[in-house]
């Protein structure tokens, strides 16, 4: 076991909705625990935090900043994630190997939601988490009514430990739940001691009450002091904190303005007083830990710097990792503490301890890493489904061949990309989380590995079937000196049933069509049928041979080709193509209170309601099913996540054709031609 020293080790992650602040009180946080001097801001671009030029371009955080710092003893490793609906997955990957995560919203009811999808990952993965309600200065309702709608959206209690002091509608200051002390926040320094209001009297008492009750759910003794109206020791509620924040059976909820660093200091004290242990992580997930044996790590993110070297993001679950050891047959060439966009070389991580490994060429995002033989790869977070597309072209032709390299560095950084060569449309295929997730991706590929794209939509792979059955006739006969060219066959040509493909046959007797001629003839059917009548790859046909003629000096393969060609090119007209369209199986998840305005979008876009019904462990939220034509998906999810204040998702699967309607037909093949 782990003991002393090795237990005051903490990696928190910093999550939570774009805008909430996640940022600004990283820096807070790093101000408070003397790792900086001076805060930067967002605006300015001179935040620990968001250092890459995608970040500092979009104001926004695009990737998981790394930073340390020390306070009271204890050594923290903070993750601010990106808080974009569209970056989930870097978010997710980050919170699987986190010790306990800081939650940050903002006092306004109508975002509350957006935290649904948040807390539901949290408590399925049962990583102990609390809330830190920033803004606090622009609170527009009631403190309670953002504690009920949080707890909507948590299937965890929530335990406020602290509850908010206002004159004239601004917040000054907090009573702490466990001291009953009230604190009035001063500027550059720690909170004063302050008198209890005498208007908040009643409230902190029912607050505080609440919060032991809330407690006594999950220890008998201190309910048993709440029924004797027995007041419970300060210690006492502490280790009921930590027990229960360390099980992730409570949700403890904070307040403050990190803008002006109000609420950092007991933010960090709750951090280090009640966060979990890296024994008590490890063992969740099945650890016994120890400083000996094997070094076992995971994989939380992929880096690839300017200089053009490769870091892994890792979290150490058991041993310690030194530098030059050899992780899964590779030899290390560094270990470093990350501090935003720089590196700072260590020696060796020990467990519960986040940092990067240099050189490990292989090893992808989520992957167990080990000294020794990997008997187990730990849990990762699944890849999310991608939902967004555009078609990509190098600007200079030249760069095609570089691309494949950069894209698999790409998608090593971020593993919710996925591209691939259209089969259909032959264009490459960029497919992620939203337009802005592409967007950065596109950012990425031209400022690090110099490849600047073209965009433009995809197209949609139509097909073309047929409607009548006809019997056409090709004779392809050509002289030229010496030997001529000649093949002669008759075809029938039948629609088949949707989804049956393509058959061919042959009926040939008396030899009249040489066997060794007859693949000729489907090479040349089949040579049409990618391009019909319509100008689409043609499905769902039957074609048989069924007559013909041949020369015994003149005919050959090539010959009878040309001829199956021309009877293609005759009969295909008159068997009244149709075009086909591809429809996806949609299944929409979002919550109650919109399902209308799903059902809408979805017809509104030429698509066919299935049915619609609870979610299964999402309380109040429905699942749909419908058929939706491909042409009308592209920017679906923009428009879902609109409708639905960014939480409303899908995934999609190819499940058959359909016939296009007549007036979309002739734009689609007016637009063709």
């Amino acid at each position: 076991m782990i003991t002393g020293k090795d237990q005051n080790i903490r990696n928190v992650a910093i999550v939570g909705p774009y805008s909430s602040g996640k940022t600004t009180l990283l820096e807070s946080l790093l101000l408070v625990t003397k790792t900086i001097n001076r805060k930067g801001s967002i605006n300015s671009g001179n935040t620990v935090g968001d250092s890459s030029k995608e970040a500092r371009d979009r104001k926004m955080s695009v990737e998981v900043s790394v930073a340390s710092a020390n306070y009271q003893d204890t050594q923290f490793t903070f993750l601010d994630c990106p808080g974009s609906i569209e970056l989930t997955q870097e978010t997710q990957n980050i919170l699987v190997g986190s010790g306990a995560a800081i939650v940050v919203c903002e006092p306004i009811l109508e975002k509350v939601l957006t935290l649904a999808p948040l807390f539901k990952f949290l408590d399925d993965w049962e990583i102990p988490h609390l809330v830190f309600i920033n803004k606090m200065n622009r609170a527009s309702v009631n403190y309670l009514e953002i504690l009920h709608a949080l707890q909507k959206v948590s299937s965890r209690p929530l335990v406020p430990q602290q509850y908010p002091i206002h004159i004239d509608h601004n917040c000054v200051g907090y009573v702490d739940l466990i001291t009953e002390q009230a604190y009035r926040y001063q500027s550059d320094n720690s909170a004063t001691p302050i008198a209890l209001p005498e208007e908040l009297a009643i409230e902190e008492k029912a607050a505080r009450t609440e919060m032991l009750e809330t407690l006594a759910d999950f220890d008998d003794a201190l309910l048993e002091q709440l029924i004797e109206e027995i007041d419970p020791s300060e210690e006492q509620i502490l280790q009921d904190l930590k027990q229960d924040l360390s099980a992730d059976l409570i949700v403890p909820v904070f307040l403050g303005i990190a803008e002006y660093d109000f609420g950092i200091r007991p933010l960090l004290a709750a951090l280090v007083k009640e966060a979990p242990a890296p024994d008590i992580t490890a063992a969740r997930r099945g650890f016994e830990v120890k400083n000996e044996g094997n070094a076992i790590a995971q994989v939380l993110k992929t880096f690839y710097t300017p200089q053009g070297g490769k870091l892994s993001l890792v979290r150490v679950w058991q041993g310690i990792v030194v530098d030059g050891m050899t992780l899964n047959n590779q030899r290390l060439s560094g270990v470093y503490d990350l501090q935003g966009g720089h590196q700072q070389p260590i020696q060796k991580a020990q467990v519960g301890q986040i940092v990067a490994l240099g050189r490990l060429d292989g090893v992808h995002t989520g992957d167990t890493i080990s000294s020794g033989k990997v008997k187990q790869e730990l849990p990762k977070a699944e890849i999310l489904p991608p939902v967004y597309a555009l078609a990509i072209t190098p600007q200079k032709r030249q760069d095609e061949v570089k691309l494949s390299t950069a894209m698999g560095k790409l998608l090593e950084e971020d593993p919710s990309l996925y591209w691939e060569q259209h089969g259909d449309t032959h264009e490459v295929i960029l497919w992620g989380q939203g337009e802005i997730h592409l967007q950065i991706s596109l950012d990425r590929l031209a400022r690090k590995y110099n490849l600047p794209m073209q965009t433009e939509l995809p197209q949609v792979a139509y097909k073309e079937t047929i409607r009548q059955q006809v019997k056409s006739h090709g004779r392809y006969k050509h002289q030229s000196g010496g030997h001529g060219a000649f093949g002669d066959v008759y075809l029938e040509i039948k629609p088949l049933d949707r989804g049956e493909g393509y058959h061919f046959h042959q009926k040939i007797v008396g030899g009249v069509v040489p066997k060794q001629y007859i693949p000729g003839v489907e090479i040349g059917v089949k040579e049409y049928l990618a391009h019909g009548p319509l100008g689409f790859p043609v499905v769902d046909v039957d074609i048989t041979l069924t007559d013909g003629s041949h020369h015994s000096v003149d005919s050959s393969e090539q010959a009878f080709k040309q001829a199956a060609r021309l009877a293609m090119v005759e009969g295909m007209p008159q068997c009244k193509p149709v075009l086909l369209e591809p429809l996806l199986a949609v299944d929409i998840s979002a919550p109650t209170d919109f399902t209308s305005k799903v059902l809408q979008l979805v017809t509104s876009r030429r698509g066919q309601i299935l049915g619609y019904e609870s979610l299964e462990n999402w309380q109040g939220w429905d699942h749909t099913n419908a058929y939706l034509p491909q042409a009308e998906m592209h920017n679906f999810i923009v428009e879902l996540r609109s409708l639905t204040l960014g939480v409303g998702f899908f995934t999609w699967r190819y499940d058959h054709l359909q016939e296009v309607p007549a007036k979309l037909a002739h734009n689609v093949l007016a637009t063709a031609k």
